[in-house]
């Protein structure tokens, strides 16, 4: 039996706009709560929602800015980032994500990337200060930029600001731009890491990222009495796809407990707005199990969620489950080429299949797991997991040559990830072929001994990646958190490994740290802790 599988078709695909969706939602659930943003105590509606998007809509046809034109949105998370993702879609422009945490230089970059005409942006977040960082720009090397617009209520000189870009709605407008629009069109440009290099801009349709919230959704049983709690960025396709694009094509509403994530807010949003549903990373989810407001909090009403970007051992998810009342959490994979998610596991799925595995394939999505040959591997055996259907990216953003190294010929996006497929369909991402470390001629995979490491009592994380050595090529080094109160030495780690595991995975060097390097999106950076590593095993700070 070989390593590939066809997800469900029985509910057909959304064949509309993001635009679209948002018309409907209006008139579907009028009334009903679309978004809280309780940190800029805003509250609206469906038709509120619909009304802010098309006000701005209008305004960016006033200032020239229509179909196919890309608009940056370079801001922590809030509802003007919401309006703007909605109200491009409005109008066909094309959004661009910018990542909050970029500097000048990398801003830089993917402005002029992409060639973006317009840019929203919010003065400041916590060490950024975006208006300086815009204004050390040559402006000159940015041709297209021509709108600069600023969130909150201070003027900036040069810059529009955001009370004075909507406009009277055009509703006429509107409608002659929607029959021009198609749902695969592009609609949305999202940087991918750039460790390995320059940051890629994948880019999705409408058609892309509407049907992957729609099923996510679907699998988390989402109605619009839910109401949905987003503490991870909207930058990321975690936030508005999964948390903004599941709301609009179910009617839960998005709660936005903060600018960024705080687990101290997540839980009074989770308390004052009675979410039924909570998205994060398990780093995440740890930190709000083990936050001392908990015991006072109110989290009954928790039902479901997406946990997404690392494992999460059985220990864990019990405690989510029985603290967090998550019982119909869902545990989901993909990449931002994917638009997100092409597996996830279901609502009522068992607690193994949720702690071993990340689901089966997505609706109308095919997955399969092959060799280095290409050929598709027997179930049960390790190689790389490769997706294909609505879901896969149009490409990168002006580059046709790195385009075709991950899209082969026949449609299947490479992921780059290592998986074992079982023959049920469900699928287990086992590590990152890049991360695989190379010690004296052995391949040491590094979630293997992560996996272990996480059967400890005393730790609740763990990183382990590879760094140089002049006898073996490469060495195991291990980063773990402990326990709070617990008394976990470097020494507890080894000897929890020797004898258990091949003495060649066992790590050579550990260190016991309160919490990993992360990107902004919650997932552990292991070329920065293998830098820090191997300086300070040379003897450096």
């Amino acid at each position: 039996m070989l390593s590939i599988t066809q997800g469900p078709t029985d509910v057909p695909l959304l064949e509309t706009t993001i635009g679209e969706a948002l018309s409907l939602a209006a008139v579907r659930w009028g009334d009903g709560l679309a978004l809280v943003s309780r940190h800029q105590g805003i509250r609206w509606t469906w038709a509120e929602l619909n009304h802010q998007a098309e006000r701005v809509a209008c305004g960016l046809l006033a200032h020239g800015i229509g179909k196919g034109d890309r608009v940056g949105i370079w801001s922590p998370n809030c509802a003007e980032w919401t309006v703007i993702q909605f109200a491009t879609a409005k109008i066909g422009a094309i959004l661009v994500n910018i990542n909050p945490a970029y500097r000048s230089g990398e801003a830089h970059y993917a402005l002029g990337k992409v060639g973006c005409r317009a840019l929203v942006t919010a003065p400041s977040f916590k060490s950024s200060d975006y208006i300086a960082m815009l204004r050390e720009i040559d402006r000159a090397t940015l041709p297209d930029l021509r709108l600069l617009v600023s969130l909150g209520e201070e003027a900036h000189e040069g810059f529009l600001p955001w009370s004075e870009l909507g406009a009277d709605v055009d509703a006429e407008a509107l409608a002659q731009i929607a029959v021009t629009l198609d749902r695969h069109d592009a609609i949305n440009i999202q940087f991918t890491s750039g460790t390995t290099g320059f940051p890629k801009g994948a880019t999705l349709t409408h058609r892309n990222i509407l049907n992957n919230g729609y099923f996510a959704g679907r699998n988390m049983r989402l109605t619009p009495q839910d109401r949905i709690c987003i503490p991870v960025p909207l930058y990321h396709c975690f936030g508005m796809v999964l948390g903004n694009l599941a709301a609009l094509t179910s009617g839960a509403a998005m709660i936005y407990p903060g600018p960024a994530y705080d687990p101290a807010l997540v839980l009074q949003a989770v308390t004052a707005e009675r979410c039924t549903a909570l998205h994060g990373v398990p780093t995440m989810l740890i930190t709000i199990l083990n936050h001392p407001d908990l015991e006072r909090s109110d989290v009954s009403t928790l039902r479901t969620g997406i946990m997404a970007g690392a494992l999460c051992p059985r220990a864990m998810m019990e405690r989510i489950i029985e603290h967090l009342n998550m019982r119909e959490v869902t545990i989901g994979y993909g990449m931002t080429e994917t638009s997100p998610l092409t597996t996830q596991t279901l609502a009522d799925e068992g607690i193994e299949e949720r702690v071993s595995t990340v689901g089966r394939v997505h609706h109308h999505a095919q997955a399969k797991v092959i060799g280095p040959d290409g050929q598709t591997l027997e179930v049960g055996q390790q190689g790389e997991y490769c997706s294909r259907g609505y879901a896969v990216m149009q490409g990168y953003w002006g580059d046709p040559a790195k385009t075709a190294e991950a899209i082969d010929a026949e449609g299947w996006m490479h992921s780059g990830d290592l998986a074992v497929m079982d023959e049920r369909g469900f699928v287990r991402i086992t590590g990152r072929i890049k991360d695989m470390i190379i010690r004296g001629g052995e391949n040491i995979y590094p979630k293997e001994i992560e996996e272990f490491l996480l059967s400890h009592p005393d730790i609740v994380d763990a990183q382990v990646f590879g760094v140089s050595d002049d006898t073996f090529g490469e060495e195991v080094c291990a980063w773990v958190i402990a326990r709070d109160g617990g008394t976990l030495q470097d020494s507890d780690v080894i000897a929890h490994c020797k004898g258990r595991i091949a003495h060649y995975k066992v790590p050579r060097y550990v260190r016991i740290v309160e919490v990993f390097p992360m990107t902004v999106t919650g997932k552990a950076q292991k070329f920065e802790m293998r830098k820090i590593m191997e300086c300070a095993l040379r003897g450096g700070d």
